[in-house]
């Protein structure tokens, strides 16, 4: 692909897999339905490389990085704190560790902020990422893609 250009793919697998990636999706949420959610590993997203509106890194750097990783051992234990957001949970005030931090409210408002505009957009890319995967692409993708737009904008 191309430098700089976001790969929609798991792990950039797509160059690689023998077979219609909408098989490979299908067979894990296949996977997901055979068990229940109490079995099924709990999943994060991290951005380290966001950007505040002056260029800057919001996040302060590789060596911070335990502080997200404790809030979400945290969590998995089920004592860390935690606020809804149309694209998941984040930290509760205070939940995440900023001591000894030079971070402003201001830098945590940004960086836990949601550009409701642009993940629209992204919901459109995602959309049309998925037409090349035709009629194999497990109707549940789709759904879920619906129930974030409809929570982006509720």
């Amino acid at each position: 692909g191309t430098v700089g250009e976001l790969r929609r793919d798991p792990f950039a697998m797509l160059p690689f897999c023998g077979y219609n990636m909408a098989k490979y999706w299908n067979h894990w949420l296949e996977v997901g339905r055979a068990t229940t959610g109490s079995k099924l590993p709990k999943i994060y997203q991290v951005n380290w490389f966001r950007k505040g509106e002056d260029g800057s890194f919001l996040w302060p750097g590789f060596g911070e990085n335990s502080r997200v990783l404790a809030w979400i051992v945290d969590r998995i234990e089920g004592h860390g704190g935690a606020v809804d957001t149309p694209l998941g949970r984040i930290p509760a005030p205070g939940a995440l560790n900023f001591d000894g931090l030079d971070v402003s409210a201001g830098q945590v408002q940004e960086l836990f902020g949601i550009n409701t505009d642009a993940w629209l957009h992204e919901c459109d890319l995602t959309a049309e990422y998925f037409t090349k995967f035709g009629d194999a692409l497990p109707a549940e993708m789709t759904a879920e893609l619906n129930h974030l737009r409809g929570r982006l904008t509720a």
